[in-house]
């Protein structure tokens, strides 16, 4: 059987997460996604995830310890990160800060494993990012080694050079274990796919930001964004959105190719962008979004997917739009990791078939006689 885009097909197995599973929704190796982002931190999730079991305090406490250690940037990465234009989306920046990494610390010398691979770039990926924004847009050499024991108190106080406030911190560490991971989505599946050759951890990881770049999949909280932001009003973005879907453009942030009856992380990231702007004082973006929201579910009854929301959260939490979707790869390389894991612990190489739909069999002609 053949289907595009393989919708619907099994290709292959996995105890780490269940999507859309009947009677269990979206669970992180048996833990309800609901439980994980009420109680629960993404330095737990990760941990999770990449270790196989959730921790105790000694071991979360150790865990936070490391990955804070782990903050700091090798000479020679800065000096390629300053090489990069401003121009350049911070998605390259990543993509590239990653390949780099790999030639520093390569996948094995040393005794660095999977495990440890992860949580160095799961740690460092939010300086390398916030390294090459500074340097590019102040012209500033931050330092990276913040001290913070979070990846979400780590990136806001590089991005704001100040100490993180509370509430964007929570609702930012809370849109981390939404995002750690989903199964086989398109990146997930790249990672897998490059595992498969035994290629090292980096490349893997390196193919699969290449994979979330695009506005089908990750880059899709970006693309909301600027839907939402072209609009002044919650009624002049009724009509917007009315006359887009007379013209049959695509609405981003909408629809899931699992999720038939809504995404179960849509209405935890909500609630999260609902507080941020209560307290922020200014309801306006959120307003909008939750007009869209409504006018998609009356015309197209579609739901909003994760990306939506997240979106809102995002803007409240003063990230740049640009970096929406790097955001998404601090948190999915501890699911992507877990994957990596996953697939060199039994392993075989991922090569489909393919539907032919070309010519059939017919004789050369010589190119004098063409």
């Amino acid at each position: 059987m053949t289907t595009a885009g393989l919708e619907g097909i099994t290709a292959g197995r996995s105890g780490i997460a269940t999507v859309g599973k009947a009677g269990a929704g979206l669970t992180y190796r048996g833990y309800r996604i609901e439980e994980l982002a009420e109680h629960s931190t993404f330095e737990e999730v990760a941990y999770l995830l990449i270790y196989n079991q959730l921790p105790n305090a000694q071991q979360l406490s150790s865990y936070k310890k490391r990955l804070s250690g782990l903050q700091e940037l090798p000479e020679e990465l800065r000096t390629v990160l300053e090489q990069i234009p401003a121009s350049a989306h911070p998605m390259d920046v990543l993509r590239t800060g990653c390949s780099v990494l790999g030639t520093l610390e390569p996948d094995g010398q040393g005794g660095r494993n999977e495990a440890a691979i992860a949580d160095r770039l799961i740690a460092s990926f939010g300086s390398m990012l916030l390294y090459w924004y500074m340097f590019k847009n102040r012209g500033d050499r931050i330092e990276t080694q913040t001290g913070e024991d979070t990846i979400s108190g780590h990136f806001l106080r590089l991005l704001t050079q100040s100490e993180p406030e509370p509430l964007r911190q929570r609702a930012l560490d809370v849109s981390l274990i939404l995002y750690a991971e989903h199964e086989f989505n398109a990146s997930t599946f790249t990672a897998r796919v490059v595992t498969s050759t035994l290629a090292d951890i980096y490349s893997a990881v390196t193919a699969a930001i290449g994979a979330l770049r695009g506005p089908l999949h990750g880059g899709a909280n970006e693309a909301a964004m600027e839907l939402v932001s072209q609009f002044e009003s919650p009624a002049v973005a009724e009509k917007g959105v009315l006359q887009m879907l007379a013209a049959r453009r695509l609405i981003m942030g909408f629809g899931h190719r699992v999720y038939k009856n809504g995404d179960p992380r849509s209405g935890i990231v909500k609630s999260w962008a609902s507080r941020l702007a209560e307290e922020s004082g200014n309801t306006d973006i959120f307003d909008i979004s939750e007009r869209i929201e409504q006018v998609m579910m009356r015309e197209k009854g579609m739901h909003t997917n994760l990306d939506f929301f997240a979106a809102t959260v995002y803007h409240l939490c003063g990230i740049p739009t640009p970096m929406f979707t790097p955001v998404f790869v601090i948190s999915r390389t501890s699911g992507w990791a877990a994957h990596v894991i996953e697939q060199r612990n039994d392993n075989r190489l991922i090569r489909p078939l393919a539907d032919y739909t070309g010519p059939e069999p017919r004789d050369y002609v010589k190119l004098e006689d063409r």
